[in-house]
């Protein structure tokens, strides 16, 4: 069973509440990669109402979504890695959505020519959706904030100070994205050749919609609509449903933190399974800037991996999912072997 944590202490100061916390999430961590975590501020925008707002942008016309398509889609589009991808009927994974990097909250600023991990994102006209892009801004904002709470308790747990990790953070790449699962037609179905999209479980043959994988970063930051469907892999094997449950956020753990801690925190394999019904998520993930080196704590053996910067391993990690796929070339590591 996937834990869950109140997280409320996180947010209050140090003391003994707080300290029970960060061993929880340590030892969901370290266990089985993936906890629920409630108690989130009021400010934190969870609930059908906000969520709903967000997931506004599948109620635009397919003309205006095709505006924002990356261009491996829509080969007229300037965006590589930022913006919206449609549904690729035959593959495992069966999604459509769109990708928000951190200008929709800091602004161009943040933008680098030259590099398709900081390219603008591209947005719907205000007019064809009234608030969206605040409503966005804030969701992000917030995310960052809890995600920030998360990793300095992590940071605590490893007997670092709580602030080691907020540099390689700051302004960093973080991505919001927003999902549709669309249900999967048995001709849809039957254009699959991969075995793979057919599973057992609890004593059933199920397709999936979303192909077992683990996240590629530090954490993710996951609100799910109603709709049942993720499931995280045990250390046994067993897969494991999350559940989704209102006003609470699923939490897993990415593969560059359980590198950077040198296996402490484990990177949990997790799919959806479909339903028949449709289905909405709403990942935040939380990355570093791409210029950030990520090297062997100082508490760990120097020798223990090759110091990287965190731009050239995302690219390169991004671009084995079926929405990247072909896109390898676009970027050029800034740090050349």
């Amino acid at each position: 069973m996937v834990p869950t944590v109140d997280v409320g202490p996180l947010f209050r100061g140090a003391g003994l509440e707080r300290d029970g916390v960060d061993a929880r999430i340590a030892a969901a961590a370290a266990d089985s990669g993936f906890l629920t975590i409630v108690g989130l501020a009021s400010e934190v925008p969870l609930g059908p109402a906000a969520r709903g707002e967000l997931l506004g942008i599948f109620s635009v016309e397919q003309a205006e979504r095709r505006r924002l398509w990356r261009r491996k889609f829509a080969p007229q589009n300037p965006n590589l890695y930022r913006g919206y991808f449609p549904p690729q009927p035959g593959n495992v994974t069966l999604k459509e959505g769109i990708d928000l990097g951190p200008d929709v909250l800091y602004g161009a600023r943040l933008v680098r020519a030259g590099d398709p991990l900081r390219e603008p994102t591209p947005l719907p006209s205000e007019a064809r959706l009234p608030g969206w892009r605040a409503a966005v801004a804030r969701y992000y904002a917030a995310m960052e904030r809890v995600s920030r709470a998360l990793m300095q308790s992590i940071a605590r747990s490893l007997h670092l100070e709580a602030a080691f990790f907020d540099d390689a953070f700051h302004e960093g790449l973080s991505t919001l994205r927003l999902l549709r699962y669309p249900p999967r037609s048995a001709a849809e179905l039957a254009s699959c050749t991969d075995p793979r999209v057919w599973v057992e479980h609890g004593g059933a043959r199920r397709y999936l919609t979303g192909a077992a994988h683990t996240d590629s970063g530090f954490l993710t930051l996951l609100a799910q609509d109603g709709v049942p469907g993720l499931q995280a892999r045990a250390r046994d094997g067993a897969w494991v449903d999350v559940p989704p449950q209102e006003g609470a956020l699923a939490v897993n753990f990415g593969q560059v933190l359980e590198r950077w801690s040198a296996g402490r925190i484990r990177a949990t394999e997790h799919r959806v399974i479909g339903s028949g019904a449709e289905r909405f998520s709403i990942p935040f993930f939380y990355e570093a800037r791409a210029d950030a080196e990520i090297r062997p704590l100082p508490q760990d053996d120097p020798a223990g991996f090759e110091p990287f910067l965190y731009g050239d391993y995302l690219w390169a990690r991004m671009t084995a999912f079926v929405e990247f796929r072909g896109m390898e070339r676009e970027r050029q590591p800034a740090r050349r072997a």
